[in-house]
């Protein structure tokens, strides 16, 4: 019968994992991992196979990994990384298309119930109608400032009522009623937290512009490139144009002024 791998063996094996993946992949998302159950990670595995892998580990083998190979192979690129091996994270390398690793990423959330002591990741919103309780329950209601009232029987709720506030502690009587109510208000999987390209980090967001927003993006900073060139009367490739037309305007006032004439003038009069 063989052996188990011993703690020393199970690190040489996930630092050799780990960076095979690195020489392998120039693309990884960084994801955090919170209340995400093994079926549930098992899913998401088996949904990226093919042009991804994920990998987990603790943050501290995960840096000495990355540290280790970033000095074996000389690319200080890497270290980029150990910043964001913080809280339960996970790396997912990919050679996809970045938006569409982390769209499929986002297809395998979950429901879940609301436990007692657990942050509230949003805020929870029982909606107005008939709950299906009994009047026995109307005082359970009441104790949560529940407005209510008895229809054929049964308790319905009178208007939607914010039971829970985004970053506020799941109470017991809150996540007895959601119980009761059968509202799983949470939904928990893997989410990206940052994007390592080759290098470069940057935010998820980014992810989701589009080449009409990247032109906006780039005309506004050309617009206070050129706002900021004007004010301080330092030329640039963009002010240059309007610098230009404002000492034109100001020549033509000049020589109007003064009664003086010149080629460009004469021009502008005739036209």
């Amino acid at each position: 019968m063989a052996s188990k791998p011993s703690k020393a063996d199970k690190k040489v094996l996930y630092d050799q994992k780990l960076c095979k993946y690195l020489d392998e992949y120039t693309q990884i998302l960084i994801v955090v991992a919170d209340n995400v159950g093994s079926n549930q990670l098992q899913n998401i595995r088996k949904g990226l196979r093919g042009e991804s892998v994920v990998l987990m580990g603790k943050n501290t083998m995960m840096k000495r990994s990355v540290r280790i190979h970033s000095e074996r192979t000389g690319n200080k690129a890497f270290l980029n990384l150990i910043p964001l091996l913080v809280g339960n994270v996970g790396l997912i390398f990919t050679k996809g298309d970045l938006k569409e690793v982390s769209e499929e990423v986002a297809k395998y959330k979950v429901g879940a119930p609301a436990r007692v002591g657990l942050v509230a990741p949003i805020d929870v919103i029982v909606p107005p109608g008939n709950t299906g309780l009994d009047p026995s329950q109307t005082s359970f209601f009441q104790v949560l400032n529940i407005p209510t009232k008895i229809n054929k029987g049964t308790v319905e709720i009178i208007t939607a009522v914010e039971l829970i506030k985004k970053g506020d502690k799941v109470g017991s009587s809150e996540a007895a009623l959601l119980a009761k109510l059968g509202i799983r208000p949470f939904s928990y999987g893997l989410i990206v937290l940052s994007v390592y390209d080759d290098g470069s980090v940057f935010s998820p967001e980014v992810l989701d512009l589009t080449e009409d927003d990247l032109l906006e993006k780039f005309a506004a900073g050309v617009s206070m490139v050129t706002s900021l060139a004007l004010a301080i009367s330092y030329p640039t490739l963009a002010a240059a144009p309007h610098m230009f037309i404002n000492s034109y305007k100001n020549t033509l006032a000049i020589a109007v002024a003064t009664e003086y004439s010149f080629h460009r003038l004469t021009k502008s009069r005739n036209i």
